[in-house]
C-alpha cells in the first residue's frame, strides 16, 4: 500500500502537471489565433485538446467538492447481530455522527436534527470534533440541543476538541452526556446496554473504563479515531466501537478510495463497517470537513450519517 504522504505528493503533481500542461497547450491556442504559431500535427492537436479536457474537469470536480457535496448529506444503514440482545423486544438503532466541525456558518447543522429524527434512534451518538474556531460553538450547541431532544445522545472529545479547545465547554447545557473515560448502562427494548467512551488520548486506559461491565453485556465503545481497535478487540468486552477522524479521506478517489486518513492504520480502517475478532469497528465519514488551513472541499466522500440496527443473532431470536 502506497503511504498516504507518497499517495498525495503524487497526486498533487498529477494535477500540477495537468495544469502546467494545459496552460501551455492555452497559450499556444492563443498564439496560434493571432498568427504566431503553426498549425500542429494531428497527434499533438489531440494532446492538447485532451489535456485541456482533463483541466475542465478538474475545475468541474473541484467546483462540484466545494459546492455541492459537503451539503449533500448520506444516511448510510448497517446491521450488527449478536446473541447478547437475546431479551430484546425489538431492533435497537444507534444514530452515530462524528466530526462535525462547525465553522460560524451552518452547513448541515439545522438540516441533521431533522435527517436524524426520522430515522427513529433509540440512542445517538457522537465521536467527537466539535468545531473548528470558537465561533463555531454558536453553530454547535443549538444543534446538540436538538439532537438531545431526539433521544439519548453521548458523545466523546477528539482530537480538535482536546487538542485546540480543552478549555471550552462543548457539550454543557445541551443535554448530551459526555463519556470522559467512564461506562454507563441504559436500557433499551428491555435489554442493558453499556455505553463507554474516552476522549482522544486516553484508549489505554479502556481497560479500566470497561472494568465495571458486566461479562455477557452488550457494550458500545465510543472513541474519536479506529487507531484502538486491535487493544479494545483484545479485551473481548466490546461488541461495537464507534469512531470517526479518518472523514473517509474527505478527498477520495474512485476505486481508489482515500488519499489521507491521519490513522496510524493509514487505508485499513478508512470508513465503514469491520470486524475484528469479536469486535464490530465502524468508521463514520463525518459531518463537517477538516478546519484551519485545510481547503473546505469534499469529493467521492459525502457527510454520513450512519443508522446502526442492533438485532439478536438468529439463533438466539426467540
Amino acid at each position: 500500500m502506497i503511504p498516504e504522504s507518497s499517495a498525495v505528493l503524487l497526486f498533487l503533481c498529477v494535477v500540477a502537471a495537468v495544469y502546467i500542461l494545459a496552460a501551455g497547450a492555452l497559450l499556444r491556442i492563443v498564439l496560434r489565433r493571432m498568427g504566431r504559431g503553426s498549425k500542429p500535427a494531428p497527434s499533438r492537436f489531440w494532446i492538447e485538446r485532451t489535456v485541456l479536457v482533463f483541466a475542465v474537469a478538474g475545475l468541474l470536480c473541484f467546483a462540484y467538492g466545494y459546492f455541492v457535496e459537503p451539503y449533500w448529506p448520506e444516511v448510510t444503514r448497517v446491521r450488527v447481530e449478536s446473541g447478547k440482545l437475546a431479551g430484546a423486544s425489538r431492533p435497537l438503532r444507534i444514530a452515530h455522527i462524528s466530526d462535525l466541525h462547525c465553522d460560524p456558518q451552518p452547513r448541515l447543522e439545522e438540516r441533521l436534527p431533522d435527517i436524524i429524527a426520522a430515522e427513529h434512534p433509540d440512542l445517538i451518538v457522537f465521536t467527537g470534533d466539535s468545531i473548528n474556531t470558537p465561533d463555531g460553538l454558536p453553530v454547535l450547541k443549538p444543534l446538540l440541543t436538538r439532537l438531545a431532544q431526539i433521544a439519548p445522545t453521548y458523545a466523546v472529545k477528539g482530537n480538535w476538541d482536546t487538542g485546540f479547545w480543552a478549555g471550552r465547554d462543548l457539550f454543557g447545557g445541551t443535554g448530551v452526556k459526555e463519556l470522559n473515560a467512564e461506562a454507563l448502562k441504559v436500557d433499551v427494548a428491555g435489554v442493558p446496554i453499556w455505553i463507554a467512551g474516552a476522549p482522544y488520548g486516553k484508549a489505554g486506559k479502556i481497560g479500566d473504563i470497561l472494568e465495571g461491565v458486566p461479562t455477557g453485556a452488550f457494550t458500545i465503545f465510543l472513541y474519536h479515531t479506529p487507531d484502538a481497535i486491535l487493544d479494545v478487540a483484545q479485551l473481548k468486552k466490546v461488541d461495537l466501537y464507534c469512531a470517526g477522524h479518518t472523514h473517509g479521506g474527505q478527498v477520495a478517489l474512485p476505486l481508489y478510495g482515500a488519499l489521507v486518513t491521519l490513522s496510524k492504520f493509514g487505508k485499513r480502517y478508512e470508513a465503514g463497517l469491520y470486524r475484528e475478532g469479536e469486535t464490530w469497528l465502524y468508521v463514520n465519514r463525518g459531518i463537517g470537513m477538516e478546519g484551519g488551513s485545510a481547503p473546505r472541499v469534499r469529493f467521492w466522500s459525502r457527510p454520513e450519517v450512519t443508522i446502526i440496527e442492533l438485532t439478536a443473532a438468529a439463533e438466539a431470536r426467540p
